[in-house]
């Protein structure tokens, strides 16, 4: 890796795989914010037992753990919601990728057009495989404007898209992620039927590799659909990033973490996948 890159170059470095080590990557970083407040992990559901079980679960998941986290949980069946520091911003890394086939899903809906072979192309090489120049190409072709129009109409005001190019640095929150989730999982205005079962057909085809995260424990006979993102830079480490959809055996569920300050990539997988096992157990015996 030189210190003299073009624009898109480093908007690709700054995408999932990415690792920013370098003094030029140093200095265009600049650290998250940090939510230094005590916290705690709220739990509400039909269900008050489960809601007990899961703050109770959720929150030995997390103990002892270095680092920000912040995780969001719904379950539509036994209308559950678990939170934790839900509103806290963190750099996207390659989860902003949903959002940006969302997106281009949602302007073609408008245009009344299909996506063609091209976007198909690049919309599974971007979802299954994290292809982070297939994501520039896409982001660079949608532009600000699109992108901040689909936010707007998905209600994510929390998120704040990257600026010059540089996707992997949007500002994401757990709250705003379970929103889309949500969207991409039941009958709304914002993503036809077709536009959600094809997002989510792609989530469900990524890589063995990247399929780590909130799919950690998921029992047999319920589909799983996920995206993870990763991005080291010089301030708060890692970022490591898991989201996931999941139905079957009664449930209809999703799992948001989001973590920076991890000393390692493997650090940040195993906290997540930490929250992941005692959601699914919990939610699969309720």
């Amino acid at each position: 890796m030189t210190h003299r890159t073009s624009r898109s170059a480093r908007a690709r470095i700054l995408g999932a795989a990415a690792v920013c080590v370098t003094t030029v990557l140093a200095l265009l970083c600049t650290a998250a914010p940090v939510n230094a407040a005590p916290a705690a992990v709220s739990c509400t559901s039909a269900k008050p037992a489960l809601a007990t079980k899961l703050k109770r679960d959720i929150t030995s998941a997390i103990a002892g753990r270095r680092g920000s986290i912040s995780i969001g949980v719904y379950d539509r069946t036994t209308k559950t919601t678990c939170a934790y520091r839900a509103q806290t911003a963190f750099d996207s890394a390659s989860v902003v990728k949903v959002t940006v086939l969302s997106t281009l899903l949602w302007d073609a809906q408008k245009h009344q057009r299909a996506l063609t072979a091209r976007e198909k192309s690049l919309s599974t090489a971007m979802i299954t495989k994290s292809d982070n120049a297939a994501t520039t190409t896409l982001w660079n072709q949608l532009g600000l404007t699109k992108i901040r129009g689909f936010l707007t109409a998905a209600g994510m005001t929390q998120t704040k898209p990257g600026a010059n190019g540089y996707w992997g640095l949007t500002q994401i929150t757990a709250r705003d992620e379970t929103k889309l989730l949500q969207i991409l999982t039941l009958t709304n205005r914002v993503l036809t039927d077709n536009s959600r079962a094809y997002v989510q057909k792609l989530m469900s085809e990524v890589v063995a590799s990247q399929r780590w995260g909130t799919p950690k424990g998921v029992p047999s006979g319920v589909s799983v659909h996920v995206k993870n993102g990763w991005l080291q830079r010089a301030s708060y480490g890692w970022r490591v990033h898991s989201i996931g959809t999941f139905k079957g055996r009664g449930h209809d569920y999703m799992i948001t973490v989001l973590t920076h300050g991890n000393s390692t990539w493997n650090y940040g997988i195993t906290t997540i996948e930490g929250v992941a096992k005692v959601v699914h157990r919990d939610l699969m015996a309720s």
